[in-house]
């Protein structure tokens, strides 16, 4: 079985075209479905998409990372060869050593954020509803979170990180003289705006608002944050209200644009505004940067931010690596057992049918002695001896064969399989 994932990713391709590649929870299912489909042989599937990165993970008996690729470029609606040059392809260990990676946080823009593992888990669940995970993911992403944790739990790879939520709370406060002093707005509800606005509530801004396409949601987090809700509809005349904007929705299109910005400007007679978007694609017009008084960083504009405090982790990266590598080497032990060549599943397959057969004879000569009326506990004792005896007859056997020099060894073998508590 070969295992392989094509992405890309902060360190890859620029904003723009990361947004175009950027598949909601609710479109996983007929991605994962073409996905398979435009290959030959259907391999299992999953997807992970978040703001830094799409990666496209498959396993099948053939690599086919030729359709994956083609896939890609047309999903993002991008020429094949100008994707190519913003891609990585990764197969086998290195395909499971990237997933234990993105998984542990070390491949994020933020080291050792630990937001990354529950899209992880998101992504898994969609895949795993759309039926396109098999046997192989599975275990290669149950092995990713098994070893994330251990990296957690076991090293300090996540002190001194500081998330993109803090980075904005830092960069706003450069800009102004006092946090408790500015209007906060934030477009959408999700995880990422939930974080984000539990760090500027934390400094008590005077007022707090939440805009949201649906208000139920919004309100849920306006009232946990003592802010007021909103409907997006109302923004382009709210606009001027607020110092400082927080934004991140699954829009595919803009929802801020330049002419909004603009009218809010001159309305706040070009007292600056702080906004950040964290959206992938884009939430707000890139033009807006280009006025003169509003301070607009997207995610990548966050990275250097982000970075304070990556020299004081090295130790714990050092760490985590090595946690890393011994899950690959049990992952790529788990894929040669059950390859063909390797003889362990066609032994599997036949000790499957031998036990079979054994349950299926027991059950008739059970079947046989209840027609006849007997009791029901002597027929069920007479069913587990039987299987009993026809389990340990051939350890018995092996162990009367065995000459004087291997019986240790055979006892010792047998010990093994069939002691163990």
């Amino acid at each position: 079985m070969a295992v392989w994932a094509l992405g890309l990713n902060h360190n890859t391709a620029p904003l723009d075209l990361r947004g175009r590649f950027a598949f909601a929870l609710d479109q996983m299912a007929p991605a994962l479905h073409g996905l398979r489909t435009s290959h030959q042989r259907h391999p299992e599937a999953a997807i992970l998409s978040t703001c830094n990165r799409t990666e496209v993970y498959c396993a099948s008996d053939n690599v086919q990372i030729d359709h994956t690729l083609g896939w890609l470029a047309r999903a993002g609606d991008v020429p094949v060869d100008a994707l190519h040059h913003h891609t990585y392809v990764l197969r086998d260990d290195q395909a499971a050593r990237h997933a234990f990676r993105v998984a542990s946080g070390l491949d994020s823009m933020v080291l050792g954020e630990a937001q990354i593992l529950g899209q992880m888990k998101s992504a898994v669940r969609a895949a795993e509803d759309a039926g396109a995970l098999g046997t192989t993911l599975n275990q290669l992403f149950q092995r990713s979170f098994a070893v994330a944790k251990q990296v957690r739990t076991s090293t300090d790879i996540g002190a001194h990180s500081i998330s993109m939520a803090a980075a904005a709370v830092r960069l706003a406060g450069n800009l102004f003289e006092d946090l408790r002093e500015i209007r906060v707005l934030f477009v959408g509800a999700g995880e990422m705006v939930e974080l984000a606005a539990t760090h500027f509530a934390a400094r008590q801004p005077r007022a707090i608002a939440i805009a949201n396409r649906t208000l139920e949601r919004g309100e849920k987090l306006a009232s946990r944050l003592g802010g007021e809700v909103m409907r997006l509809a109302d923004l382009p005349e709210r606009l001027h209200e607020f110092d400082a904007i927080v934004s991140c929705t699954a829009s595919t299109l803009p929802i801020i644009g330049l002419g909004a910005v603009e009218r809010a400007l001159k309305k706040r007679r070009h007292r600056p505004i702080f906004v950040v978007d964290l959206a992938v694609p884009r939430d707000i017009e890139p033009e807006v940067k280009a006025l003169d008084d509003v301070y607009l960083y997207t995610v990548d504009d966050l990275a250097q931010v982000v970075q304070t405090g990556h020299a004081n982790r090295q130790a714990a990266v050092a760490q985590a690596e090595a946690i890393i590598d011994a899950g690959v080497q049990s992952f790529m032990h788990w894929i040669d057992q059950r390859s063909p060549a390797s003889g362990v599943v066609p032994l599997i397959q036949q000790l499957n049918a031998q036990a079979d057969a054994w349950r299926a004879a027991e059950l008739v000569k059970a079947r046989k002695r209840l027609a006849k009326g007997e009791d029901v506990d002597a027929v069920l004792d007479g069913l587990s001896r039987g299987l009993a005896q026809k389990m340990l007859h051939g350890a018995f056997a092996e162990l009367r064969a065995a000459d004087e020099a291997k019986r240790d060894d055979t006892a010792a073998r047998v010990a093994r399989l069939f002691l163990r508590s």
